[in-house]
């Protein structure tokens, strides 16, 4: 049934992931009236929908959490280095009841569209449930990984088996004992659930277009010493960590000599406590391993050493070993990963030179061989940045579509603001360093930066704000121009829209780094919002 709602309302979110609670905590806090509308029946956003064996966030557990508010940090404890998704879905649920956010939530929900009217400088946003709401701003907090790219492969609908998707995971989990299970992909999620499902499948067979490079996560309980620690110094803690170039890891070494600069036994060992420290810094061991192919194999060829030293069948560990850049894509981190491939009952199949043909009633055909399974997984990944806006009929002055803005590729100024679309924000959009970081971190400086605009136009009786498009086309040559000085646009990776095919080949996140991304932010706003056209109403 259709329900519009005359009156206006400040602002309307979408999303309740940890950006659109972050976004309506600050809209309420600040006197706005705000509504969010949530697809899924929970809050969470990515740890909501992503539930599969094993998944689990690669930023440690004390540093991807909020900030905002001492008391939650410190009556919050964590119980693992790197937080299970169980565990981030509960704190997110914490964090929705502490502070009373759900009677602002309108779940199982979904926008379909959302249309600016120029004449009155408001958004009209429709739902899948037939609600029309105005409202003076709109906020995409719809996550840079919630929408799942769906394989399309020859006679899918033909298998008599069942399927899944890593990305939409079956809230009552899978018990896989004693079946004859196929995963197509070695991803991230991939790489997480493998060791788990391992354990329970009769037969575990993996598909592997591309081999990832993987480093041990080394998790482990949390003590209680170490948390003391940190709560008694979150404050400096989190400070530290917005001074570094990805927002995360400050407490670690930091090394910036370049490895030409060493000898070979200093190379071997400041790898080799990188790789038992775990995580993500492994390619902070030596500041030049971005930006140098000839530093970069250094280290990748010490990671292809790590697998052949794991992988006990040669066969295996070559197809296993990565012949690219290291850190070009998102490293993986993983929990006896390679290990995995000893097991009897797990085979590895290359696809890279002859793909999946199609699916039968039975499983997987690929170079004539047919593979009959009872479940196939679909580690497909995801349409990562855009694809959940992109699927919202996003229109803005003179009926422009975000889809015909977006053609080639996404614009923005700074990753909050699109060239056309007065009064619409995008938290962790393309340009920002969005995926390149710790989320928490830059959602809060996100969501900051945005409510400072919305009561300083309040304050100043201004009706709209819009990016400018030469502050718009500045900003992406300034993103294209950081990320060709480092290695990353050289893989085929989802930074750059390459796993969903027919997607525009962009390099999406911001490179340059936290710090400068903060300070550039910052600067703009101090110079009366600098790029931007701000109208009075």
């Amino acid at each position: 049934m259709s329900m519009t709602h005359h009156k206006v309302i400040d602002a309307i979110v979408v999303g309740a992931g940890f950006a659109g609670m972050y976004t309506l905590y600050k809209m309420l806090g600040a006197g706005f009236s705000a509504r969010v509308f949530e697809a899924g029946d929970n809050v969470g956003g990515t740890w909501y929908w992503n539930r599969y064996p094993g998944a689990r966030c690669d930023i440690e557990s004390m540093e991807y959490s909020y900030s905002f508010d001492d008391d939650l940090q410190q009556k919050w404890n964590w119980s693992e280095r790197y937080a299970t998704q169980p565990e981030l879905l509960k704190y997110a649920n914490h964090v929705a009841e502490n502070f009373n956010l759900r009677p602002h939530i309108s779940f199982n929900t979904r926008v379909v569209s959302a249309h600016y009217d120029e004449d009155a400088s408001v958004w009209q946003v429709t739902t899948d449930q037939g609600e029309e709401i105005r409202a003076r701003f709109c906020v995409m907090a719809t996550g840079c990984l919630s929408s799942v790219n769906q394989p399309d492969f020859e006679g899918i609908a033909s298998f008599k088996g069942n399927t899944y998707h890593t990305g939409q995971w079956p809230h009552k989990g899978v018990d896989f004992t004693g079946r004859r299970v196929g995963i197509i992909g070695t991803g991230s999620s991939s790489i997480q659930s493998i060791p788990l499902i391992a354990e329970q499948a009769k037969q575990l067979t993996v598909f592997q277009r591309t081999a990832n490079f993987s480093v041990p996560a080394h998790n482990q309980d949390l003590d209680e010493r170490y948390i003391e620690e940190i709560k008694s110094e979150y404050g400096t803690f989190r400070e530290e960590n917005r001074q570094m170039h990805g927002g995360f890891g400050a407490r670690r070494p930091r090394h910036e000599d370049s490895i030409w600069d060493a000898d070979a036994e200093t190379i071997q060992r400041r790898l080799e406590e990188r790789w038992a420290l775990g995580g993500l810094g492994f390619t902070g061991a030596f500041a030049d391993l971005g930006l140098s192919v000839d530093a970069n194999n250094i280290a990748a060829e010490f990671i292809r050493e790590k697998i052949r030293a794991t992988v006990t069948d040669p066969l295996v560990a070559e197809l296993l070993c990565p012949s690219g850049i290291v850190g070009c894509k998102r490293v993986c981190v993983d929990t006896n990963y390679y290990a995995t491939y000893n097991r009897d009952n797990v085979t590895l199949v290359d696809v890279s030179q002859h793909p999946i043909d199609l699916l039968t009633d039975k499983g997987i055909v690929t170079n004539d061989v047919e593979y009959e399974f009872d479940d196939i997984i679909f580690a497909t990944g995801f349409d990562a940045m855009t694809g959940t806006l992109l699927k919202i009929d996003i229109r803005g002055k003179g009926g422009l579509t975000l889809q015909e803005k977006w053609h080639a590729g996404p614009r923005t100024y700074l990753g909050l603001s699109t060239y056309g679309f007065p009064n619409l924000f995008t938290i962790s959009g393309p340009g920002s360093p969005s995926v390149l970081s710790n989320m928490i971190l830059t959602i809060e400086q996100h969501v900051n930066w945005i409510l400072e605009c919305l009561v300083y136009m309040r304050t100043q009786q201004i009706a709209s704000i819009e990016a400018n498009l030469d502050a718009e086309d500045a900003w992406v040559k300034q993103g294209n121009e950081f990320a060709n000085m480092t290695l990353m646009p050289m893989c085929n990776s989802w930074y750059l829209g390459a796993n969903v095919p027919g997607k525009p080949r962009v390099f999406m996140p911001f490179v340059g780094g936290i710090p400068l991304y903060f300070e550039t932010c910052a600067r703009v706003a101090a110079n009366n919002y600098e790029g931007f056209t701000l109208n009075e109403g």
